[in-house]
């Protein structure tokens, strides 16, 4: 007939030998003392809080049926269910245990160890009543809160052994024995309660109905509930996550910008060819029918780097790329690449200009006037010589590569630019003779005739220097 939600429910029991037991609801979480012994589960105030008024629920309501009191209640029959809500067990039961032998496995120290929970007044009667007290089960609440506070065994911070403690208790020293526990491990209103309730005075504990409103007044008014905390718990976990996810987001996002630019340094920013790579899908070659190709190198480059540590090669070719680097974000062009003193740079590709022709020759006088005015820092009277090759002409370009890909540029346009630089001469821009015409029917550039010359391609070509 005892029917409550923090009461475990009694199932039945056997009474036929050899197998006589008592069958109750099973609870899957085991006792309190198996949740309190275990440090993987993570217990807050407000976790514990919600564990000791599902106890307080259940005895509250144990002292008002036809039962009135436990009479053995410690933290081992307190079982926890699947909802982790404390149900007490083991009640009512006194009578039908009264006969029982004892059982000759148990020793002394096990013995005395379930006295841990008993009340002093109760270990001094030679006869304690079965069912034991009212105030009795408030004393044993108040170990149990301490085992919570402390998630420990009784008396788990002193050094005495079972018998000791229980013998002393029995006693009633002055100041009677009592577990030592940390203050800042409960709210003040909680462990002001503990102390009340182990109180050698069993008239000055409280009863289970003033137990539970201190309880609900530490949790502002309201029952506390394991189910209703942890949702709690969950709803401040997710608008934390989603705090954290958006954070993460927009670093994500940075991240994604930095590296983007990265990719975008390496492959032209004006084509899908970056995006095409991280879908992980193969680029095709283009081939363009129009386009200017640029060279420069320094003459002398070897006599300057065997003057020169490594560490101040470095910084002269980064000061000379990142002033060229300045000059070029000025024209409708696309650098290739730099190896060493060598720079490349393209018009009309990717971008398929009409005016690639006067964006390389513009470029190339601004390249080669910041040159000569260009200071070495570790060689300040050394006089940088550029020489500069351009030719004009149809040209393929693609991708090559997967760790490192690389827009490259192929066909005789670009060897005949390559040659025109390799055979030029210091502060010179040396054109090929398809160049020069493009740039007279432009107007607006001198050129000076350099004559006949066998350069290496497929065929002899016609070159020229121009000067402005």
């Amino acid at each position: 007939q005892v029917n409550h939600g923090n009461l475990n429910r009694f199932i039945g029991a056997c009474v036929e030998a050899p197998h006589i037991c008592l069958v109750y609801e099973f609870c899957p979480k085991g006792s309190l003392q198996d949740i309190l012994e275990n440090d993987d589960i993570k217990l807050d105030n407000m976790f514990k809080l919600s564990l000791l008024s599902d106890v307080v629920k259940g005895m509250e309501y144990l002292h008002r049926c036809p039962v009135l009191s436990h009479g053995s209640l410690r933290s081992n029959k307190c079982l926890i269910d699947n909802r982790w809500m404390v149900k007490i067990t083991d009640f009512g039961m006194a009578r039908f245990k009264a006969n029982q032998s004892e059982n000759p496995e148990v020793g002394e120290h096990e013995e005395y160890m379930k006295l841990l929970w008993t009340a002093p007044e109760l270990l001094r009667m030679p006869c304690p009543p079965l069912k034991g007290t009212q105030k009795g089960d408030v004393y044993s609440f108040a170990i149990i809160t301490q085992e919570v506070i402390s998630r420990g065994h009784p008396y788990c911070g002193n050094d005495s052994t079972p018998r000791d403690i229980v013998e002393r208790v029995r006693m009633g020293t002055n100041p009677p024995v009592r577990p030592i526990v940390d203050e800042e491990g409960a709210t003040p209103e909680v462990y002001k309660l503990m102390v009340r309730c182990w109180s050698e005075v069993p008239e000055a504990r409280p009863d289970f109905t003033a137990i539970r409103k201190i309880f609900r007044k530490c949790n502002k008014g309201r029952d506390a509930n394991v189910m209703d905390n942890m949702i709690v718990i969950m709803e401040k976990y997710a608008a934390n996550l989603e705090s954290i996810v958006a954070d993460r987001t927009k670093q994500l996002v940075e991240e994604q910008k930095k590296t983007d630019k990265l990719l975008h340094s390496m492959l032209p920013r004006q084509v899908t060819v970056a995006d095409e790579l991280k879908q992980g899908r193969v680029v095709s070659p283009e081939m363009f029918d129009q386009s200017t190709v640029f060279f420069s190198d320094i003459i002398g480059f070897s006599t300057i780097a065997a003057q020169s540590t490594p560490f101040q090669i470095v910084d002269l070719l980064n000061d000379l790329y990142s002033c060229f680097d300045g000059i070029i974000e000025q024209h409708h062009v696309y650098k290739v690449e730099t190896v060493n003193d060598s720079y490349m740079v393209v018009s009309g590709i990717p971008d398929r200009n009409k005016d690639h022709v006067d964006q390389i020759a513009t470029m190339s006088l601004n390249l080669l006037s910041e040159a000569a005015q260009f200071t070495i820092r570790h060689l300040p009277s050394a006089q940088l010589l550029l020489r500069i090759g351009i030719h004009t002409g149809p040209c393929a370009a693609g991708v090559v590569g997967l760790s490192m890909p690389r827009y490259c540029l192929f066909g005789d346009t670009v060897n005949t630019a390559s040659r025109m630089e390799s055979n030029g001469k210091a502060l010179r821009i040396h054109v090929s003779s398809a160049l020069k015409q493009a740039l007279d029917e432009m107007g607006g550039f001198k050129v000076e005739h350099r004559g006949q010359m066998e350069i290496k391609v497929r065929s002899s070509l016609l070159t020229r220097v121009y000067k402005s």
